[in-house]
């Protein structure tokens, strides 16, 4: 007797919604998200989609109309609720708009919390659209099975944010004239790592830095790192010490043990 195929398929499109979610509500799909399901996927009535709004979750819904360039679909059951996020706060100094784009892309695939705009002495750049970072992560959220969002702070100068910091969050700066090495460094708790820009951060800015309460300097290794690799590199680690990969990790070792525990 054949297998009874998987439902909804591994090939069914994932889109997100600004509208929130509810059993039963109707989304209307138009632009650009509506060309990709009709002529991109070729979808007809009766095809499912898989929606997140980053509030309520994830819903399997089903097109329930098709018009010339827009179409419905009808929001049947929940699959899964909105997930639980690291509390990780990336401080990323503007950068050129590509790399800056890629560190938010990343930052938003990796699991970041909230994503922080900083302007500083050297950065190339004094500008940045918040609705260009937040397309480039829901993007990503799409493709990687994200069901939360990082928030985007508004752009917001170095001395402005050290001077607001709140004093329950760590951060960690990452600086290339050396530190303490960052695994040892990071402790639990809610955490922030401080990226600089392309010409790193001036003198004074590193002296105010380090003299901030809450400021650990960190190293990232013997190699120099440009700003958006350092971000990733950054966020990496943090993740796999206080962020879900440990969780994770925990649970294998766990389950492994209780395994073996059952077997003895």
């Amino acid at each position: 007797m054949p297998a009874t195929p998987a439902w909804p398929p591994k090939s069914t499109p994932r889109l997100f919604v600004e509208q929130t979610l509810v059993e039963g509500a109707s989304v209307n799909i138009s632009g650009n998200s509506a060309h990709y399901l009709m002529g991109v996927m070729r979808l007809k009535e009766g095809a499912p989609v898989k929606l997140f709004d980053d509030i309520s979750g994830e819903y399997l819904a089903t097109v329930s109309n098709m018009g010339k360039r827009d179409l419905d679909l009808t929001v049947e059951t929940r699959l899964r609720d909105r997930e639980v996020t690291p509390d990780l706060w990336i401080c990323q100094a503007l950068i050129k708009k590509d790399r800056f784009d890629w560190v938010a892309e990343k930052s938003c695939e990796l699991g970041v919390s909230r994503f922080l705009p900083v302007l500083t002495a050297r950065c190339v750049v004094d500008k940045v659209k918040d609705d260009r970072l937040r397309a480039h992560m829901i993007e990503a959220a799409e493709q990687c099975e994200r069901t939360a969002l990082p928030q985007i702070a508004p752009l917001t100068r170095l001395e402005a944010m050290l001077q607001d910091w709140p004093a329950d969050r760590s951060l960690y700066f990452c600086d290339e004239r050396g530190g303490e090495p960052f695994l040892q460094a990071i402790g639990y708790g809610p955490g922030a790592v401080l990226i600089g820009p392309e010409g790193g951060f001036n003198d004074s800015e590193n002296a105010t830095i380090r003299a901030h309460p809450c400021a650990t300097p960190v190293s990232l290794g013997p190699r120099i790192l440009r700003a958006d690799t350092a971000a990733v590199a950054a966020i990496s680690v943090w993740m796999a010490k206080n962020g879900v990969w440990a969780d994770r990790r925990l649970q294998c070792s766990t389950d492994l043990a209780c395994k073996a525990e059952g077997e003895a």
